[in-house]
């Protein structure tokens, strides 16, 4: 099986995904940030570097979404193919931060490789106000990410909530503002209780 995390800068995916596979058994994989050779230049310039930073993301993306369609494992992974097309590259381009000729050659590539690829097993989005994402963001003190535009922040999430509406696989919708699964135990029985009832059809006994 195919699971995937999928939710805005600072909502949780990590450690959610971490949580998830150390439960279930599941194999990783998670985004590539710290060896990314692009992200830390494009925090400080934006316009410059979005486009060399979307189309390192989606050659990753898509060779872990062959990888995943070959293995025999049940991968869970840190953000999606999806996420990158759907949400980033066309918030970039809205804000002004990446050409209509870099939209276009970006969104032609994207489109090729989705004809080759299905939809995970099950999607799991963590749903996170921006308050609750720059909290999370502060906290785990990543130098590139102090100087994020709060505007950023807010157009990304407003596309996040257009396509998970649209969204037509298997969907967990999780309230990141509520739920502290990395934290409290019996918030992360509770993402766990779904997924059970999702995948399994299991139903957690009521005491």
């Amino acid at each position: 099986m195919h699971i995937a995390i999928a939710g805005n800068i600072g909502s949780g995916k990590t450690t959610l995904t971490r949580l998830l596979a150390r439960r279930y058994g599941w194999t990783p994989r998670y985004e590539p940030v710290d060896n990314n050779p692009y992200l830390e230049d494009f925090y400080s310039d934006m316009k410059r570097w979005s486009f060399n930073l979307q189309i390192y993301f989606l050659n990753k993306r898509f060779k872990e979404v062959v990888e995943i369609s070959r293995s025999e494992d049940t991968i869970i992974q840190d953000r999606t193919i999806f996420e990158d097309a759907r949400i980033f590259a066309p918030n970039l381009h809205g804000q002004g931060m990446m050409s209509d000729r870099d939209f276009q050659n970006y969104t032609d590539l994207f489109d090729l490789m989705i004809s080759l690829v299905k939809l995970p097993d099950l999607m799991i989005y963590i749903r996170s106000s921006i308050p609750t994402l720059v909290e999370q963001i502060q906290k785990r003190g990543r130098e590139y990410e102090q100087s994020m535009r709060l505007d950023y922040l807010k157009g990304l999430e407003d596309r996040y909530e257009k396509w998970i509406a649209e969204y037509r696989g298997p969907l967990i919708i999780i309230d990141g503002d509520t739920c502290k699964f990395g934290d409290n135990p019996k918030d992360l029985q509770h993402v766990i209780d779904l997924i059970d009832a999702k995948l399994f059809g299991l139903f957690p006994i009521e005491h």
